[in-house]
């Protein structure tokens, strides 16, 4: 698919204006995972997370030019609103060592010196944030560009938006999704409803995998038609269809609690977010000190300051 960078026109009427929603804690996670534990703040802590967020950050900053951009962050980790529907929601994960709950912070500090809005809430995920924030931004006439690999974030692709998954280059639209998933945008959280998802601990319905799930959507064009009409899919040229039928009328009620698991909250209340998510100026003294509060080398302090737009006078 061809990119769209800030400021294109699809076919004559696309939105002019690009909004890129950014979701941090991926880029904070792989950094934390992939870079050397080898770099330490100035009272001793870890920043490699830090670090390869930076280096995210600045590139994607260098690429896209961006003027209108929020950057997500996770902080409802054991605080979701999905967590009191249901309680086993991500408990298969091992909670956020201190370390790196620490380094989120600095990674919110360094996008807010730089200028740019950051969104987090300790009921909603960062995707319900990015979620709220394309489809407000859609009302004001946007497109979204979401920069992420997560596959949930699929269901978020109207018309004109994208998602890119930075790290291997790939961005697709609304009408790529099948080719990726199975199915369309606008059914992947039905589609998870049926298959589960283990990364998050959903469960789906049990002995529904992918390909029967696609098939069933498919057909029926959703899951609340799907479980209205439970009766015809026997007749379907499907294998396993009679006990596919069985387990779908057996597990309605999980059906329908995992795909609103699955489904992102596009409702969240952004208090204080500026409507459009225009940059704002930096702040070059608060970008100073977390540069000396992070030892950033003088190679990152320039990119940093070249980015924000503000003088950097080397030590």
């Amino acid at each position: 698919m061809a990119t769209v960078m800030d400021g294109d026109v699809r076919a004559g009427h696309a939105p002019v204006n690009t909004l890129y929603l950014v979701d941090a804690s991926l880029y904070v996670f792989r950094a934390w995972h992939s870079m050397p534990d080898d770099f330490r703040d100035s009272d001793g802590w870890p920043t490699n997370a830090v670090h390869g967020f930076a280096r995210f950050l600045l590139e994607l900053l260098d690429r896209t030019r961006p003027q209108h951009i929020a950057i997500a962050f996770d902080e409802a980790l054991d605080s979701c609103f999905r967590n009191a529907l249901y309680p086993a929601y991500k408990a298969n994960r091992e909670p956020a060592p201190e370390e790196l709950r620490r380094q989120f912070g600095q990674c919110k500090a360094l996008c807010i010196a730089l200028g740019l809005s950051v969104l987090a809430h300790v009921e909603y995920e960062a995707d319900d944030l990015i979620g709220s924030a394309c489809h407000r931004a859609r009302r004001h006439g946007f497109r979204s560009v979401i920069v992420s690999a997560d596959k949930d974030l699929s269901q978020l692709l109207g018309e004109h938006d994208e998602q890119w998954d930075f790290a291997r280059g790939q961005r697709w639209g609304a009408v790529g999704v099948p080719a990726r998933h199975g199915v369309q945008a606008h059914q992947l959280a039905d589609y998870l409803g049926l298959t589960g998802d283990a990364v998050d601990n959903i469960p789906g319905v049990p002995g529904i995998g992918a390909k029967t799930a696609a098939a069933l959507l498919a057909h029926f064009g959703s899951l609340d038609a799907l479980l209205e009409r439970v009766e015809e899919v026997p007749f379907l040229r499907l294998r396993g269809a009679a006990s596919c039928a069985a387990r779908l009328r057996a597990h309605r009620a999980q059906a329908l609690l995992c795909r609103q698991l699955a489904t992102i909250a596009c409702d969240v209340p952004l208090d204080g977010a500026d409507a459009h998510f225009a940059r704002n100026a930096a702040d070059g003294g608060q970008l100073g000190r977390l540069c000396d509060a992070l030892r950033f080398g003088p190679m990152t302090r320039r990119r940093l300051h070249e980015a924000a737009g503000v003088a950097f006078a080397p030590a």
